[in-house]
Parts: C-alpha cells; sequence; structure tokens
C-alpha cells in the first residue's frame, strides 16, 4: 500500500503530518550540501538508536545533538530559511495558524474523492 505524500503548504515551507506542521528543508541548499546533510542527518538518527539500545544516555545526547545540527543545516530548525519576515509556526497545530483554512480545504477535498 502507497501512502500519498504529506501536503505542502502554498507557501512551500511546511509539510502537514498528523494535524501538525514540519518546516521544510531549505529549497535553496545545493544538491551535494543537502546530500551531506541528510547522510549526516541519518547517521545520526541511526546512532541515537543503537545508544538507546545499548542504554549508553550520554552516546544518546551526543548523537541527539548531532541529529539537531544536521538539521538546523538542512533548514528544518533553528532561523528560517526564509527571508520576508513571516512568522515560523514549525511544529504549531494546523487549525491554530494562518495555514487553518487551507488545510481544512485540502482535506476536505481529499475526504471527497474517496
Amino acid at each position: 500500500m502507497t501512502h500519498a505524500p504529506p501536503p505542502t503548504t502554498p507557501d512551500g515551507r511546511y509539510l502537514v503530518v498528523e494535524g501538525r506542521l514540519w518546516r521544510r528543508s531549505n529549497p535553496a541548499l545545493g544538491p551535494r550540501q543537502r546530500e551531506l546533510l541528510v547522510a549526516a542527518l541519518m547517521r545520526a538518527r541511526a546512532d541515537v538508536g543503537r545508544a538507546k539500545r545499548a542504554k549508553d544516555a550520554e552516546a544518546e545526547r551526543r548523537a541527539r545533538a548531532r541529529v539537531h545540527r544536521a538539521k538546523v543545516g538542512l533548514g528544518e530548525r533553528g532561523a528560517p530559511w526564509w527571508t520576508d519576515g513571516a512568522r515560523d509556526f514549525n511544529r504549531h497545530l494546523v487549525r491554530n495558524t494562518p495555514y487553518a483554512t487551507w488545510f481544512q480545504e485540502v482535506t476536505s477535498l481529499s475526504v471527497n474523492r474517496l
């Protein structure tokens, strides 16, 4: 069974997953830079899992810090990558943001297609 990709806000800044906005990666990143950051993120996430299984709190802390650094590099955390001064709604429930009406329309369209 294939899943549809999560909806992306019209301005391209966020994905909506389970009703929550998640900041997308900075589209201005070059392909090589993005590739290196994603690889670092995947290694760090794997290291988080290994540390948790080993019950090594210090290794987990270090791996989570690397996850955070990679996400900041990708633009998914830290200062917003857009420059128009618009507020960042990362991790907010979409219903509590200016995207609420758009999301309601998108979800009602997909329900009507079933």
